[in-house]
């Protein structure tokens, strides 16, 4: 008995069938490469080098997100620094107003406003927050860092019960016009200074870190990227606005009060010149991050061309593969579509 070769439709068709599903696997990737000018699966077509391409794509993310951290440290410390200079100004128009106030009759009065007004400033300012952090508080930047200075407030407590405790009575007494200078000189510089120095100042005043916030940089450098409330210059102002401002100053001795004065002066006069070098770290800091995002963004460069260099597919020639393979399709479909219409009831 022989056997038939013969070629049935249904072959026909699952061949064409297979072919227009392999062709239209093919279509997307090839459509995909076009667009992209990429690989579409870049580990099958790089094969023993995918590691280093990885490698790179690593780097690369690492550097971006360097440079997206120091975009936001750099808003957080201009944030600061625009602080501490308003915070600088204002002290050196208070110096003025010392040394103006402390010869005059009635000093007492005129100088009250301004350090009442200075000392809600220095909280205002210390407080202030950048994206939800703040900016002062070391590294507890979810907590604000100072305290008001208000009635029943723990910092005016502990002034008023350590000027009641010294001399007897309260700010607000006619007695305080008793008070000697050697008396006032001896409570602002034991007492009064304590106030503001630890661990009164860190109960009574802050809940600041003197821990700072540390950020990478870049690859290799680390730098503080905040500033702690508990700077000695912030701590200086904080005392010496606050003597101005609730001591009694006005009921005072012409020459107890300018005890306080001279005390202010002091301590004005030596907060400035911490503000000046407070500022001065910060600005240094503010150039090491511009200088280290400019090299990052050099980096990326260098990175991007290497990546591109093992991934990249020739558009145009992914662009003639799309065409062909949709010549492919579409020829493969008319074929099948014609096979579906051949009947043997035709031919009988």
């Amino acid at each position: 008995m022989m056997s038939a070769n013969y070629i049935s439709t249904l072959m026909l068709s699952s061949s064409l069938r297979s072919s227009i599903t392999n062709n239209q696997a093919a279509l997307s990737k090839a459509s995909k490469e076009a667009t992209t000018g990429r690989f579409a699966d870049v580990g099958l077509e790089l094969g023993a080098t995918t590691g280093g391409d990885l490698t790179l794509r690593a780097d690369m993310s690492f550097a971006d997100q360097l440079v997206d951290t120091n975009g936001l440290v750099s808003g957080r410390l201009a944030v600061t620094q625009d602080r501490i200079t308003q915070l600088s100004k204002t002290a050196t128009d208070f110096l003025k107003d010392l040394i103006a106030a402390r010869s005059t009759d009635g000093g007492g009065r005129i100088i009250l406003p301004p350090a009442s007004s200075n000392l809600q400033d220095l909280i205002g300012a210390l407080n202030v927050s950048y994206n939800g952090s703040n900016l002062f508080s070391g590294i507890n930047t979810q907590n604000t860092p100072i305290t008001a200075y208000t009635a029943g407030s723990a910092s005016k407590n502990r002034v008023d019960a350590d000027f009641l405790a010294t001399f007897g009575f309260s700010q607000s007494s006619a007695s305080v016009s008793s008070i000697t200078p050697a008396q006032m000189q001896t409570f602002l510089d034991t007492t009064f200074d304590a106030e503001f120095a630890s661990p009164a100042w860190n109960t009574n005043w802050s809940s600041a870190t003197d821990q700072v916030m540390q950020s990478r940089i870049s690859t290799t450098e680390v730098a503080d990227t905040s500033v702690s409330a508990n700077q000695t210059g912030f701590r200086k102002l904080a005392e010496a606005y606050t003597m101005m401002a609730d001591l009694g100053n006005a009921n005072l001795d012409q020459a107890t009060f300018q005890v306080v004065v001279d005390k202010a002066i002091g301590l004005v006069g030596n907060a400035i010149t911490d503000l000046a070098t407070l500022g001065g770290n910060i600005g240094t800091i503010q150039q090491r991050i511009t200088s280290a995002t400019d090299k990052l963004k050099t980096q990326q460069d260098i990175l991007n061309n290497q990546i591109v260099g093992m991934e990249q597919v020739d558009p145009a020639e992914a662009s003639v593969r799309v065409n062909a393979l949709q010549t492919q399709i579409q020829t493969a479909l008319a074929l099948t579509s014609q096979l579906q219409k051949i009947s043997l009831i035709n031919y009988l």
